[in-house]
């Protein structure tokens, strides 16, 4: 066969992707606050659960994209347990993703490029701010945002205590609000092969 006449390969029907983006799409198109924003559970090392809200910053097939200092203690979980999940909730209209998978980090090409995409006090914030660690003083904070807009005064690097994590999704679960308490609920699931299956689920 030619290379004129090859075919790309065939779109797997099941792929979540596109009806993640469908209803992201429409979440953003009712104005809601932050239609980005998902819960990310993660697992320490020993075993101890944790959850926060983070912003989802790119989704494709490779995976879904979060940004974060990486001195934090969702790093240092994401390092230990290279496995997380997702969930997303809009209301309105009511729905809810959640999203399970493997994590990687983010190549440092990819996490340059979207850091100087950032608003610039946004940048000085990720260089002033020590995430999670204890707050000695009420100035302490501006103290270093002004420490480090001197220091930046119009270029600001990426620092190299930043970073990005993608999670590489294994299922994705699709729950939508519906009257009585009798929501509807479909699963993907990636195979071993690559490929999605999806099915039902009772409420």
């Amino acid at each position: 066969m030619s290379e004129s006449s090859a075919q790309p390969p065939a779109a797997d029907r099941h792929d979540p992707l596109p009806r993640f983006h469908e209803w992201l799409a429409d979440a953003r198109a009712r104005r809601l606050p932050e239609p980005t924003a998902m819960a990310l559970a993660t697992v320490s090392a020993g075993g101890s659960p944790s959850v926060r809200m983070v912003l989802l910053k790119h989704a494709d097939a490779a995976g879904f994209v979060f940004y974060t200092n990486l001195e934090s203690p969702k790093a240092a979980d994401l390092r230990a347990r290279p496995e997380a999940e997702l969930c997303f909730y809009w209301n309105p209209p009511g729905r809810q993703v959640r999203i399970h998978g493997s994590i990687t980090p983010v190549a440092d090409a990819e996490a340059d490029s979207y850091f100087a995409s950032r608003p610039y006090l946004s940048r000085i914030g990720a260089w002033a701010s020590k995430q999670s660690r204890p707050l000695p003083h009420a100035l302490a904070l501006p103290g270093r945002v002004a420490e480090f807009t001197l220091r930046f005064a119009t270029s600001v690097p990426r620092p190299p205590h930043w970073g990005g994590f993608r999670l590489a999704p294994t299922s994705v679960e699709f729950w939508e609000e519906k009257p009585y308490r009798l929501h509807e609920r479909v699963v993907h699931r990636r195979g071993a092969d690559g490929a999605w299956s999806v099915a039902p689920l009772y409420p």
